[in-house]
């Protein structure tokens, strides 16, 4: 079995705890984690940390984004090249993400999921490869 990818992860304060808890989830499983913030639920901006964690992005590493729904850091990070930015809310969408879109970065609302359901999103994330064939010259097209 390969090693995993290293996760890079990174929240605002509306996606605190919900990091705090991936993190530890994550840590448990074995994986390789740079947190990138926030450091606390004190009120941040969520572009900065979205931004911060695209622009390390590449093939050799994932993402994971947490805030309050998920969308900002969906459509921030989605501003970046080579960034496949997907919002999933649910394990069946978390691995089409993957293997239809080859998502890189997934983001997760912390009002919008339990903690259970984020856990099980992340982890579907993590162990579904993309699916490649028809799919990537679609991908190609982003």
């Amino acid at each position: 079995m390969s090693k995993p990818l290293p996760i890079l992860i990174a929240s605002d304060h509306a996606g605190f705890e919900l990091k705090e808890s991936l993190m530890a989830h994550l840590i448990e499983k074995g994986h390789e984690i740079k947190d990138l913030g926030t450091d606390s639920s004190e009120s941040t901006d969520y572009p900065d940390y979205a931004h911060k964690l695209s622009k390390k992005i590449n093939k050799d590493n994932v993402g994971i984004l947490v805030c309050g729904s998920g969308m900002g850091m969906s459509m921030t990070a989605n501003k970046h090249k080579n960034i496949r930015a997907a919002l999933c809310y649910s394990v069946k969408n978390a691995k089409l993400s993957r293997l239809h879109n080859d998502a890189n970065v997934i983001t997760l609302g912390e009002r919008l999921i339990s903690k259970n359901l984020a856990f099980k999103c992340i982890n579907t994330f993590l162990n579904t490869k993309f699916e490649s064939g028809r799919h990537l010259k679609r991908i190609k097209k982003i």
